[in-house]
């Protein structure tokens, strides 16, 4: 999938500023204490969707932060703040250096998490072009790489960088480095030599789920521990009690049955139960309109999950004690 973002209606689609810092050894603590203070202080500007913070790993060597906004508008009041420029002042002190900004409008679906690559170029105006079409070419070549899941091409964006941001993403590290070290990528590198000044920065695959946007360009905020939990139990509890009631006439030992259970069902709730009933039925529960007050969704959705579980609690009171009895 090979996707440019144009400038026009930008502001209405939700953006996400991804940044880079190096931090000074041995001041780690601390720096993820103000960094939380940070992200606490962007929670009170309008249109905050979310922030996370993920410390440098072996494929991806900087601190990296994501804040999401719901428009490149209030992205942009909240990185030009005074707020943000007092508290940065205040944590220079934990940087080895200045950090990288690149922000994106809207975005792709991608649900699985995958090692997203940023690179952005410098690109005179005149070669807009001559870019567009190396760009596509490289989307190309990209895209016959086993493991290759996607490229986006975002305009630069006025009043918060200059620079034209490409997003590539492959299924792994090992992938993402065969076409890093290939051939034909140098090959294409040479033909675009007036696009070579650029700067390129892998994040890690616990960031995949912070590019994954909903049909109609809008990100939204991912669910929160306890309703993960809530849901999977909604899912978990039918699954089961169906696999053993359609086990049981096998009479397996109970290490053996457990053994093919577990792994039935481990599938079964992959494969259907959460994204073709638990997903649907609790959606706006799960994933709420930003503008959809809290109290009246968990009200919602808690009173779906109560209704669910004793809809199928009688049913299989019914099936088990009144219609069937296991062998």
């Amino acid at each position: 999938m090979n996707t440019e973002r144009a400038t026009g209606r930008a502001e209405d689609a939700a953006a996400t500023a991804i940044i880079g810092l190096k931090v000074l050894p041995g001041l780690e603590r601390e720096y993820e204490a103000w960094q939380e203070e940070v992200n606490a202080a962007a929670a009170d500007y309008t249109g905050y969707l979310g922030a996370e913070i993920s410390p440098p790993t072996p494929l991806q060597p900087d601190w990296v932060v994501v804040y999401r906004f719901d428009s490149i508008a209030h992205l942009q009041a909240w990185i030009n703040s005074a707020t943000r420029q007092s508290l940065l002042d205040t944590g220079s002190k934990y940087f080895d250096g200045p950090a990288t900004q690149q922000v994106v409008s809207g975005g792709m679906q991608t649900p699985d998490p995958l090692v997203t690559v940023v690179v952005t170029h410098r690109v005179h105006p005149h070669h807009v072009d001559d870019f567009l079409d190396w760009q596509r070419h490289m989307s190309q070549e990209e895209s016959k790489f086993e493991g290759f899941r996607g490229t986006e091409v975002f305009r630069p964006i006025e009043g918060l960088q200059d620079e034209w941001t490409t997003l590539y993403r492959f299924d792994s590290a090992e992938h993402l480095d065969a076409w890093l070290t290939s051939g034909k990528r140098q090959e294409v590198l040479a033909e675009g030599e007036k696009f070579n000044d650029f700067k390129l920065r892998t994040i890690d695959n616990s960031f995949g789920s912070w590019f994954a946007f909903e049909e109609n360009g809008k990100e939204a905020p991912p669910p929160s521990e306890t309703k993960t939990a809530l849901a999977v139990w909604v899912g978990l509890y039918p699954t089961v009690v169906l696999l053993t009631l359609a086990l049981s006439p096998l009479q397996m030992p109970l290490w053996l049955g457990l053994l093919v259970g577990n792994l039935l069902s481990s599938f079964i709730m992959s494969f259907f139960t959460m994204p073709y009933y638990v997903n649907p039925l609790l959606k706006r529960w799960l994933r709420p309109a930003p503008d959809e007050p809290a109290a009246r969704t968990n009200r919602t959705g808690l009173g779906i999950v109560a209704a669910v579980t004793v809809f199928w609690a009688v049913v299989f009171y019914l099936v088990t004690t009144q219609f069937w009895t296991l062998p």
